[in-house]
């Protein structure tokens, strides 16, 4: 049995998503409250355009979460506290040898590392939860791994950090050998590449300790989509040139060395937490299109999409601000999964 996690831009049967409850991660006021369960609904109307999208709902958020999604989300109640699904939920897997064979990837999911802030418990079983209900096999890996925290070109080729998944919070006994083997058992990687580091808001309190899906992701293979930070007064300029020299010196698992599409941060450089992590790289592919973070920045944004459009041809690319979802640690990508169809 051999498993491979497919590239983003191969078809979806749908992609899931979990609706907000209250706790820390939405906000103490009634209007930041109001403003997360806004911002991931319009993410929701904007995937439902193009593909079928099912949100976990825990049963407190229930009634609330069919009046706000109305009929075009399907819903699927279940316990739940963090409602980062590409992090807590599965990640999604085919067996090229098993025609419509399906495994979903049940990551051990410890909240980021365990802080002291996160609740995660309940999320933690997420990835079987969503697994059993479109009946796939489930693939247990105790490796503390979160899906931000990979991407992959559906050709053997992975993207990892090593922060992340040799976090001593996560994985305390991990080295790049065991996370190798683990990632070619459970995701058919032959080809980890390793980024050192990710970007600077990420190494926050309330940070990923380093996700790759702010950082790079692989449109195509052997093409890298990598964040830009041009602004020098951002302490990101000096950390995503240091990645762009790395990773021109990397190889794909075909051994080819990546083209470098580069792709512009924002002009905003903080918010009142500090330096902002804002990323275009944090996109979701979907059929037919591609769902494009924006920031209230016409110029950017539309240099963004123009981008995207050049990098994932024939899609349409359409923006959703997510600014509110990044004031609560993420983006697009971060809260969305994509369930690939299987042939």
């Amino acid at each position: 049995m051999t498993w491979r996690m497919p590239a983003e831009t191969d078809r979806h049967e749908r992609t899931w998503m979990a609706f907000p409850r209250e706790g820390f991660t939405l906000g103490d006021t009634d209007a930041e409250r109001a403003a997360g369960y806004a911002a991931w609904t319009e993410v929701a109307h904007a995937v439902a355009e193009f593909e079928p999208v099912t949100m976990v709902v825990d049963p407190s958020e229930t009634d609330r979460a069919r009046r706000m999604l109305g009929s075009h989300v399907d819903i699927l109640e279940a316990p739940l506290d963090e409602f980062w699904m590409r992090d807590a939920g599965p990640t999604f897997v085919v067996d090229d040898d098993r025609p419509g064979a399906l495994g979903a990837v049940d990551w051990t999911f410890n909240g980021w590392g365990a802080p002291a802030w996160a609740e995660w418990r309940l999320s933690a079983e997420l990835g079987r939860i969503v697994g059993r209900a479109v009946g796939a096999e489930i693939v247990s890996s105790a490796l503390v791994n979160e899906g931000g925290g990979i991407h992959v070109d559906g050709l053997g080729t992975v993207l990892a950090t090593e922060t992340v998944q040799l976090d001593p919070r996560r994985n305390p006994y991990a080295d790049k050998e065991r996370i190798e083997a683990e990632f070619a058992r459970t995701i058919g990687a032959t080809r980890v590449v390793w980024l050192p580091r990710g970007l600077t808001r990420d190494y926050d309190e309330f940070g990923t300790n380093g996700h790759v899906d702010i950082v790079a992701t692989i449109p195509s293979p052997g093409v890298l989509l990598l964040h830009e930070q041009r602004d020098p007064g951002h302490p990101d300029h000096a950390v995503t040139r240091e990645l762009r020299a790395h990773l021109a010196q990397e190889t794909d698992a075909a051994g080819r060395p990546f083209e470098i599409v580069d792709l512009p941060a924002p002009a905003a450089l903080r918010d009142e937490e500090g330096f902002v992590d804002w990323s275009y790289v944090n996109h979701l592919v979907v059929n037919d299109g591609v769902i494009a973070c924006g920031f209230g920045e016409p110029e950017a944004d539309g240099r963004a999409r123009e981008i995207l459009a050049e990098v994932y041809p024939g899609r349409t690319v359409k923006t959703v601000d997510a600014r509110e979802i990044f004031a609560r640690g993420g983006g697009i990508h971060c809260i969305t999964q994509q369930q690939p169809e299987v042939r």
